[in-house]
């Protein structure tokens, strides 16, 4: 019985200094997730910054005559017509519920000319609240 004892007490440490050998998958795993995560996140970073360049770049350029509606385009008070993607951004924040202050802000367009495109959608039926 006393050699059964000390045989499993030896067991038992060997097995413990064993562990401390012995390289741990799950904490290199976790490593591994932690890496894709934050490589993730970078590209997502970039990528974000890119399609906010594009889109700055875009609401910058004169549209084509195509990209217009055809029906009275909402003019703004500087004679120009409204580009069509500022008129659905516009509209867009609007349906989500963003204060005035905040569209003119993100749209760079007067309140006057956001709420002559608010209007004019609202006077065709397409605004759905």
């Amino acid at each position: 019985m006393e050699y059964t004892i000390i045989g499993l007490l030896a067991l038992s440490i060997m097995f413990i200094v064993l562990s401390f050998f012995k390289r741990d998958r799950v904490s290199k795993l976790e490593d591994d997730l932690e890496q894709m995560t934050l490589s993730h996140m970078q590209d997502m970073y970039v990528l974000k910054k890119k399609i906010k360049v594009l889109e700055e770049e875009l609401l910058l350029q004169d549209p084509p005559a195509a990209t217009l509606k055809p029906s009275a385009p909402a003019a703004s008070k500087r004679g120009l017509p409204i580009n069509e993607i500022l008129r659905n951004q516009v509209l867009s924040l609007f349906q989500q519920g963003l204060s005035l202050e905040q569209i003119e802000r993100q749209s760079a367009l007067s309140r006057e000319d956001i709420m002559t495109v608010i209007e004019e959608q609202g006077s065709r039926g397409y605004l759905h609240e």
